[in-house]
């Protein structure tokens, strides 16, 4: 059954040569938070993942951070919040990783992505929710990409797509209510920033999305939750919904929201394209992948959007480029359309 599965999604979605649909696992909300990952982390290798983090680390955190994350690593658990602090602590002792490294390659994932991502809604209500997601070191990520099901008796409660070793989530799906993507907006010293506001007990971005998929009960709710919620770095969160109207972009700081950007189709305006800047401000010049997305959903057009429509839309260049690791579509009013393809 999952092999037809994928080879329908590539029927439907055609990739480049060498794209393919990353392995999906189940995650027990029913398991203890220390052992829940580890049915998933049986099929990789901990040694080789191991090389994997020191690598990721050396690319991206500051030497200066590292120290400090190792004195911070003994202190956890007066930290971080439940449920991530026990999870990360059975993925580091899983795979044999230092607890501060463990912690390390979760906050390097926080912080480092450029994506895009769309919300739109076609000429008969319905909603779709499509995102690029983009890292540096795109190709060790694409190798780590899965798809999980986080369930609780037996009932798929949400879905997400992240990378082994990293809790949080960046794209998920609440079946029958919403769907999430978020997206890094940069701003000044993030690492200073960050660490700052985890001594504060503010939760990680992608945290909030995985909070939020778990206890939000609708769109209007996910909307509130991740517009206020006090978080760690700045970000796009990107929400659609399952009736006419619900998509919205929430720019967000620290604290709060800085711009709320809804959907409004009464007005032509039936989609939303989300990068890594101000939507008020125009993209700078080395990097405007929202004006090749806002004329290929132009030429597109509100009767002929869908997924395939949208999958289209992120595969034009430079939408989809050398650190696209996967796209990602889904229908939160289908359960079933929650579609993930690595980008090679």
């Amino acid at each position: 059954m999952l092999l037809y599965l994928q080879l329908l999604l590539l029927c439907l979605f055609p990739g480049g040569r060498g794209d393919f649909s990353p392995p999906r696992f189940n995650v027990s909300l029913e398991l203890p938070p220390a052992q829940r990952w580890e049915p998933v982390l049986r099929h990789y290798d901990a040694a080789q993942f191991r090389r994997i983090v020191q690598q990721v680390i050396g690319f991206v955190a500051p030497k200066w951070v590292i120290p400090i994350v190792e004195q911070l690593a003994t202190q956890l658990g007066k930290i971080l919040p439940q449920p991530y602090e026990a999870e990360i602590r059975g993925i580091s002792k899983a795979l044999g990783l230092k607890l501060g490294d463990g912690f390390l390659i979760n906050l390097v994932y926080e912080i480092s992505g450029f994506c895009t991502s769309i919300v739109a809604q076609d000429s008969r209500g319905n909603i779709y929710h499509g995102r690029n997601l983009d890292y540096d070191f795109s190709d060790i990520l694409r190798s780590l990409t899965v798809d999980l099901q986080f369930v609780k008796n037996g009932q798929i409660v949400y879905k997400g797509t992240t990378f082994i070793g990293f809790v949080g989530l960046w794209t998920g799906q609440s079946p029958n209510k919403f769907t999430i993507s978020g997206n890094a907006r940069v701003r000044g010293k993030w690492w200073e920033t960050m660490i700052a506001a985890l001594l504060k007990r503010n939760l990680p971005p992608s945290w909030l999305i995985r909070n939020t998929l778990l206890e939000a009960v609708d769109f209007q709710a996910a909307l509130m939750k991740l517009a206020n919620s006090p978080i760690t770095a700045n970000v796009y969160y990107i929400l659609g919904g399952v009736k006419p109207t619900e998509g919205v972009i929430i720019t967000r700081n620290l604290n709060g929201p800085v711009d709320i950007w809804p959907l409004m189709p009464n007005k032509g305006q039936w989609y939303r394209v989300e990068t890594n800047y101000d939507h008020w401000e125009p993209s700078p010049p080395f990097d405007d992948r929202r004006t090749p997305a806002n004329h290929a959903l132009n030429a597109t057009g509100q009767n002929n959007i869908n997924l395939p429509a949208l999958f289209k839309v992120l595969s034009i260049k430079p939408v989809l480029n050398n650190l696209t690791v996967y796209t990602m579509l889904m229908c939160a009013a289908q359960l079933y359309d929650y579609r993930t393809l690595v980008r090679t």
